[in-house]
C-alpha cells in the first residue's frame, strides 16, 4: 500500500511555501549585501565580516532563543523574525535610494539578520513535528530540505538577475518575499501552548545542552554531523580549485558551487517519494562515508565534469544523513524541549561550518590544496569508524519510528 503524500497535508504545504518564500528572500538579500560590501570596500575581509556579524548573535543568544521557542507560540516567532528580515531588506532599499549606503549600514543589517535567524532557525525546526504525524516526519524533513536546496540553487541566480535592475529593486523583491512568507505563516492553523512550567534559571536555559549530552542518539547524530562537516569542508576551497587546478572561470566556479545543491535537491525529492524505512542507522553512517569518499575523489579530480559529478554525489550523500539525523533528533526530543535542543544544534552546525572553512584554509596553507581536501575526506572516514564504535545504538537503529520493538 502506497504511503500518503506529505503534500496532502494542507497545513504543512502552507508552511512549506512560506519556507520557500523566506529562503528565496534571504538568498537574494545575501547576494546584494555581499556584492555591495565588496564593491564599497574592495576587501575580502569585509565579506568575511558580514558572515561573522550574522553568526555572532546566534552564538550569543543561543540560550535565550531556545527558551523562548519552547515557551511561546512558534508560529508567532516565525512571523516576527521574518517581519524583521523584511524590514532589514527595506532599510537596505531605502539607503540605496537616498545614496546613504555605507559598510556600517550593511554590518548593522547583518547583525539584524543574525538576531532574527537565531530565533527563526530553532522555531522552524521545532514547529515541523507539530504540523505532521510522526510517521510522516521524515518526509516532511525531506520536503523542507528540498525547499532549501531549491532556494540555494535558484535564489542567488535570481538575485543576480534582479540586481541588474538596480539594488533597490533587489531589496524590494526580497522584502516582498519575506512579507509573503509572513502572511502564509500568520494564516497557518497552529496553536502552540507550552507544557513546560519549569522556572527560568540557568539550569533551564542549559537544558538543551544537558539533554543532548544525556541522550546518546542525539549526541551521536549531532556530533557526527559537526565533525564530518568540520573535516570534510572541501567546498570552502572551490575558488582555488576552479582557478588553479581546473583552469576554469567564474562560470565554472558557479557550476561547482551549484553541484552539491543539485545532488542534494534530487536526493531530497527521492526521499519525499520513497522515505527510508529500514536500517536507517547503517544507512546514515554509510552516507557519511560516501561523503568522505566523494571528498577524496574531488581532491584527485582534474576535470570539471568529473568534479561536478563527485560534488553532486557528495551533496546527495549529505542529504541522506541530514534527513536521518534531523528526524531522529526531532523524534527523540520532547516537544517542550525542541526549541532549546534546536538552538543548541544550530550552534554545533554553525560552528562546524565556520571552523570547517578555517580548517580547510589552514591545512591548504600548510600542505597545499589537494592534500588538504584529501586529508579532509580521510578524516571524515575516520570519524565514521570511530562514531560507529562509540554509538552502537545508532548503528543498530532500524527505523525512524519513535519506538522500536
Amino acid at each position: 500500500m502506497q504511503s500518503e503524500s506529505i503534500f496532502k497535508q494542507s497545513n504543512f504545504v502552507q508552511f512549506w511555501f512560506a519556507q520557500i518564500a523566506s529562503s528565496f528572500a534571504f538568498q537574494m538579500l545575501a547576494v546584494g549585501m555581499s556584492w555591495q560590501i565588496y564593491d564599497l570596500t574592495d576587501s575580502p575581509l569585509a565579506l568575511g565580516l558580514v558572515g561573522l556579524y550574522q553568526f555572532l548573535p546566534q552564538l550569543i543568544l543561543t540560550l535565550i532563543t531556545g527558551h523562548i521557542v519552547d515557551r511561546y507560540n512558534r508560529r508567532l516567532i516565525c512571523f516576527i523574525t521574518r517581519l524583521i528580515m523584511g524590514i532589514t531588506a527595506l532599510l537596505l532599499a531605502y539607503t540605496n535610494l537616498v545614496n546613504s549606503l555605507t559598510p556600517n549600514v550593511i554590518y548593522l543589517c547583518a547583525v539584524l539578520l543574525g538576531m532574527a535567524r537565531s530565533f527563526e532557525l530553532p522555531a522552524n525546526q521545532s514547529i515541523v513535528p507539530n504540523l505532521v504525524p510522526n510517521n510522516m516526519l521524515s518526509r516532511a524533513v525531506s520536503a523542507i530540505a528540498s525547499a532549501r536546496e531549491i532556494s540555494v540553487i535558484a535564489g542567488p541566480a535570481l538575485g543576480g538577475l534582479v540586481f541588474l535592475l538596480g539594488a533597490p529593486t533587489l531589496y524590494f523583491s526580497s522584502m516582498s518575499c519575506f512579507l509573503l512568507s509572513c502572511i502564509l505563516i500568520f494564516l497557518l492553523k497552529y496553536n502552540y501552548t507550552s507544557s513546560s512550567k519549569a522556572p527560568v534559571d540557568l539550569s533551564h536555559l542549559l537544558g538543551g545542552f544537558r539533554f543532548i549530552k544525556n541522550n546518546k542518539t542525539i549526541l551521536g547524530c549531532i556530533s557526527l554531523d559537526m565533525f564530518a562537516v568540520l573535516l570534510g569542508g572541501a567546498t570552502a576551497l572551490l575558488p582555488i580549485v576552479a582557478k588553479d587546478i581546473l583552469q576554469t572561470d567564474s562560470w565554472g566556479l558557479g557550476l561547482l558551487r551549484s553541484a552539491p545543491a543539485v545532488g542534494a535537491l534530487l536526493m531530497s525529492i527521492y526521499l519525499v517519494r520513497f522515505p527510508l524505512k529500514h536500517n536507517v542507522g547503517k544507512i546514515m553512517f554509510g552516507s557519511v562515508a560516501i561523503f568522505g569518499i566523494a571528498t577524496i575523489l574531488f581532491g584527485f579530480s582534474q576535470n570539471l565534469i568529473l568534479s561536478m559529478v563527485v560534488l553532486a554525489t557528495l551533496g546527495a550523500a549529505d542529504m541522506v544523513s541530514v534527513v536521518i539525523r534531523s528526524t531522529l533528533v526531532q523524534l527523540e526530543t520532547p516537544d517542550d524541549m525542541r526549541g532549546r535542543v534546536a538552538a543548541a544544534n544550530s550552534i554545533f552546525i554553525g560552528s562546524s561550518n565556520q571552523l570547517g572553512e578555517f580548517e580547510s584554509g589552514v591545512t591548504a596553507a600548510w600542505f597545499g590544496v589537494v592534500p588538504a581536501i584529501i586529508l579532509g575526506g580521510v578524516g571524515t572516514l575516520a570519524v565514521v569508524g570511530i562514531w560507529m564504535y562509540l554509538f552502537p545504538q545508532i548503528v543498530a537503529r532500524k527505523t525512524l519510528e519513535t519506538k522500536e520493538e
